[in-house]
């Protein structure tokens, strides 16, 4: 089967070297990336597409959530947004012109299948895939690499509604995203070389069936719902894996693999033997509950430990189709925190108490308006942590950024605190490649300002500037920054503090 429109051209992948030759010389004061390091930016598509009712395209939780009011902001949606799916080819222009290498974005899966099935009654949505057919193709053309990420918390309502969405006990909404990939894998796999299944699904689980401040809201019953949501986010994932791996990447080619939320904790006390148990815990409860089923084939034994039966079980079938299905892992990090033990169990339940920390700010780490520390070296120490727990896989940090109050054009041009950022955070990442971390490629998060959940238009991380009446962009100083780094592969930073 093929869905691909007639009026679409094959073009072939993008030429950007994506294999990093991890062999650069370290003897000088300026950082110098690996050849092939690959720089980029992200977005999704409930953040910048808008378009939310045109062309087919079927209903989402986020547009649900946003439309019963109170969640967001000054109860904006998405409906707009940056008008991506109008305006694209003006932004593939902009990224030419900023010499991004590559281009991380997802698909709504709404707009591939309104209602999140496939099945030969409903068929496929033929204006989606000529949508992204149209996104990729020009940013081919553009010499910009297409990075697709398949789901990025827009799940179709219809599931939602049908069979509780990710807390389904059927497998059928396993299945459903399993569908789901597989035509997109066909539609797009001719052109498309990088694949990520899912975007934290720490965030959908934790903030969505825990806390209840993101989409579709659930704080009831945290203790249990969080981790169903999580096993079968990663059930998708790896059945999503396992079609790729036996279905298309033999002929296409191409990478897949996950990106996991990941920020690092230092222990309070380094010398507490329980401080530094509680930064590990901390870790594992955020990126290794994610991550040690793809690499180990199950949880991590301190989440067993703590758990017990709340924790699903995977059946040994699933642990082989776990174990081995990235190609590569994606990071998204933005923030640390200092890490202590309770001084006893707490009196409620759910996530965070089963994680069992307490966390705080060292007083000299300066926030972002998030309210988040920003603490560039927890990024070198994060990817260390990772290359010795998970046997040095190859990663790409999939997301990084701040939010600044830039709420009008002029500040924006003048953003020092998000080009201090990614400086920071880009020597950090430098840093971890010359101690043998293969890391080969960095996305900044994001593009351009977007819809920010729930947090609406009122939290800004672009590095370009949306005025969102007139849909201009204007890159922010931070942008022609980074734009530099990209030319001079680096560098414009210098290796060693002064």
């Amino acid at each position: 089967m093929s869905w691909r429109g007639d009026n679409t051209t094959t073009k072939g992948a993008s030429s950007v070297s994506t294999t990093p030759v991890f062999d650069q010389d370290t003897s000088n004061d300026i950082v110098a990336f690996p050849k092939g390091f690959l720089f980029g930016s992200a977005t999704s598509s409930y953040q910048v597409e808008g378009a939310a009712h045109e062309d087919g395209r079927g209903m989402t939780v986020w547009d649900t959530f946003c439309y019963q009011g109170g969640h967001v902001l000054n109860n904006d949606t998405g409906d707009v947004a940056c008008d991506h799916y109008h305006l694209f080819e003006r932004d593939v222009q902009l990224m030419k012109q900023l010499g991004l290498q590559g281009y991380r974005f997802s698909i709504a899966w709404t707009r591939i299948l309104p209602s999140g099935y496939y099945n030969k009654e409903q068929g496929v949505n033929q204006a989606g895939i000529d949508f992204y057919n149209r996104l990729i193709d020009t940013l081919i053309e553009h010499n910009i690499d297409p990075w697709i990420t398949l789901f990025h918390w827009d799940l179709p309502q219809q599931l939602e509604d049908d069979v509780g969405g990710w807390l389904d006990p059927s497998g059928i909404v396993v299945d459903a995203f399993a569908n789901y990939s597989r035509i997109c894998f066909e539609a797009f796999g001719d052109r498309v070389q990088h694949w990520i299944t899912l975007n934290e699904p720490w965030t959908v689980a934790v903030h969505g069936y825990n806390d209840g401040i993101k989409a579709p809201g659930r704080n009831s019953n945290g203790a249990t719902e969080t981790y169903i949501v999580a096993h079968n986010q990663l059930l998708a994932h790896a059945k999503a894996a396992t079609i790729f791996k036996q279905e298309f990447s033999k002929t296409q080619g191409g990478f897949i693999g996950i990106s996991n939320s990941a920020d690092y904790r230092y222990p309070l006390d380094p010398n507490s033997p329980d401080d530094i148990q509680a930064a590990e815990r901390a870790m594992l409860f955020q990126f290794g509950w994610f991550m040690d089923p793809v690499i180990f084939g199950d949880y991590p034994d301190v989440m067993r430990q703590r758990l017990g039966s709340r924790l699903p079980v995977f059946t040994p079938e699933q642990q082989e189709q776990l174990q081995g299905s990235c190609d590569f892992l994606g990071i998204n990090t933005y923030s640390s925190a200092l890490t202590t033990k309770p001084k006893k169990e707490p009196e409620w339940g759910g996530y965070w108490a089963d994680m069992f920390v307490t966390t705080q700010n060292d007083p000299s780490w300066k926030k972002n308006s998030m309210g988040w520390a920003i603490v560039p070296d927890a990024t070198r120490e994060l990817l260390l942590w990772i290359r010795e727990r998970y046997g040095n896989p190859l990663l790409y940090i999939t997301e990084n950024g701040t939010a600044e109050d830039d709420h009008d054009v002029e500040t924006a041009q003048h953003d020092e605190i998000r080009r201090s950022f990614f400086e920071g955070h880009l020597r950090a990442c430098a840093e971890a490649i010359d101690a043998g971390v293969r890391l080969a490629g960095y996305f900044a998060w994001s593009l351009m300002d977007n819809f920010e959940w729930e947090y609406g238009y009122q939290r800004r991380f672009g590095i370009c500037y949306v005025d969102f009446e007139t849909q201009v962009r204007t890159p922010k100083s931070s942008a022609l920054w980074y734009s530099e780094t990209i030319a001079t592969n680096g560098g414009n930073i210098a290796r060693k503090r002064q």
